[in-house]
């Protein structure tokens, strides 16, 4: 077996291997080559993280593969993963080549910078998953922003591209200047901004509340909950089907993981006092996401609003204090990873590419021509209302049994939500597939290879952790429970 050094260096291999890539396509010399390497780089990566999966000691709640930068003075350059941050990089890893592979062959103006832009969005978000300080946690928040703003303003194909982008990056930005000022605070009460020093120091209830509502503000934003949703629906739609897949899969992720690290283990008594707030808010918020989304004639900006109600169910999870709650809203934001990228893939792909329309009245009647893409698309659709043997439907049920515990009402008003889900998802799907073949459209050839091997890859984890959840529970467990229990 390896040494610990040999993983410990594998850990920041996964830092610094997609930056090396971006080195590598700047200096290509054609856009074939470019795609390649960018491809190449992020399946490397994405083999390193499941050596690394291998490798971890389940049974221990401790942070494993650390490695200590010393030669910063004002933060603790710490890297290392826990049950929990391990799966948020796997789930980056993953995503970031059927990113790339989504895009392959529809960009060509500005590629390189394209690549660049997503091999760089895959580095600072495993570095935010991987760092062990807070302001460092902040610092790689951030910096997604300004990469997926650009991305949008350049290569989105909305025609109100910029005010999205504009919107995304102002409505982010102004959460996070709380969090900011939230983490001054920290550092100057415990006088460090390092995770185990802040979880082991006692914090007054009244400075934990001050505290929780600035964190909470920033992730909350980010989710997005009720009434700051506005931003992501018009940057679904308006942005390249990569950015779609990248901020379905793995940035609204960014907030889950930060409810958990920041909210839940630092701030626990505060956590408690809101937990109720919190609730009421994300009900709000599925009951709004699920009626807005029956509205909705385009067809990306219902995938959007559909991600919003998914979102608002494992908010319920994660925020019902117990460790079944807990569990299933990492099960289910994994779950909404793979389905959510696979949905916008299939209307914001393979329909749009085809058809050049994305309004629902405009497509009907696919089946006809398109018989595989329909199969692949009603598995999805049935993915994402949570029907057994998919993760989506553990992740659900976990959380809604969290939530139970708690507020019977509260589950049964969150159940609602999956309801109007299914309704929605059905209506879509049924609209697109069956009925008389659209007038508008000509004859559409069905999915190419590369969609299609796109789709199986998103299907496959899918259904194989519905049927074997413990694959991720066995990991996860040591870790909620220390969360919970041991602070």
């Amino acid at each position: 077996m390896a040494s610990k050094n040999t993983f410990n260096f594998m850990l920041i291999s996964l830092l610094v291997i997609p930056l090396l890539g971006s080195i590598g396509v700047l200096f290509s010399s054609n856009n074939e080559k470019s795609r390649k390497i960018a491809l190449g780089t992020s399946l490397i990566n994405l083999i390193l993280s499941i050596l690394l999966w291998v490798q971890f000691d389940s049974s221990s709640s401790q942070y494993q593969f650390v490695y200590s930068f010393t030669e910063l003075s004002y933060c603790h350059f710490n890297i290392g993963v826990d049950g929990i941050s391990l799966y948020f990089v796997l789930l980056t890893t993953f995503i970031t080549p059927i990113a790339l592979l989504s895009n392959y062959n529809t960009i060509n103006q500005n590629l390189k910078y394209f690549l660049v832009s997503f091999l760089l969005l895959e580095t600072l978000q495993i570095a935010l998953f991987v760092v062990l300080d807070l302001l460092l946690f902040y610092v790689f928040f951030e910096s997604v922003l300004p990469v997926l703003f650009i991305v949008i303003i350049l290569y989105g194909s909305g025609e109100d591209k910029i005010r999205s982008a504009l919107l995304f990056f102002l409505y982010t930005l102004a959460g996070s200047l709380f969090m900011l000022l939230a983490i001054m605070q920290i550092s100057n009460y415990v006088g460090s901004t390092d995770f185990q020093l802040i979880s082991i120091s006692e914090i007054n209830l009244e400075s934990q509340k001050i505290l929780w509502l600035a964190f909470f503000l920033a992730f909350a934003i980010k989710t997005p909950l009720w009434p700051m949703t506005g931003w992501l629906y018009r940057a679904h739609a308006d942005s390249p089907l990569a950015g779609s897949i990248l901020l379905a899969g793995t940035i609204l992720k960014l907030a889950t993981y930060g409810y958990l690290r920041v909210l839940i283990n630092f701030l626990p008594d505060a956590t408690n006092y809101f937990s109720p707030l919190v609730q009421t808010i994300a009900l709000i918020t599925i009951v709004y996401a699920s009626l807005a989304t029956i509205v909705q004639q385009d067809t990306k900006s219902l995938i959007a609003y559909s991600s919003i109600c998914h979102m608002g169910v494992a908010i319920l999870g994660l925020f019902s204090n117990t460790i079944q709650g807990i569990e299933g809203a990492i099960l289910l934001a994994i779950a909404h990873g793979f389905v959510s990228p696979a949905l916008f893939i299939c209307v914001g792909g393979v329909i749009y590419e085809r058809t050049g329309v994305r309004l629902i009245n405009y497509v009907r009647g696919l089946v006809a021509y398109m018989p595989v893409f329909t199969i692949l698309f009603f598995i999805f659709t049935l993915c994402n209302t949570g029907i057994p043997l998919s993760l989506n439907f553990l992740g659900e049920q976990l959380s809604l049994i969290g939530i139970w515990e708690r507020s019977p009402l509260v589950a049964i008003i969150g159940a609602t939500g999956i309801v109007f889900s299914a309704c929605y998802s059905i209506f879509l799907y049924n609209r697109l597939s069956y009925g008389s073949y659209s007038p508008y459209l000509k004859p559409l050839r069905d999915v190419t290879r590369r969609e299609f091997i796109l789709l199986i890859s998103l299907l496959i984890p899918t259904i194989l952790l519905g049927i074997y959840p413990n694959i991720i529970l066995d990991t996860l467990h040591a870790s909620i429970t220390t969360l919970l229990y041991c602070l």
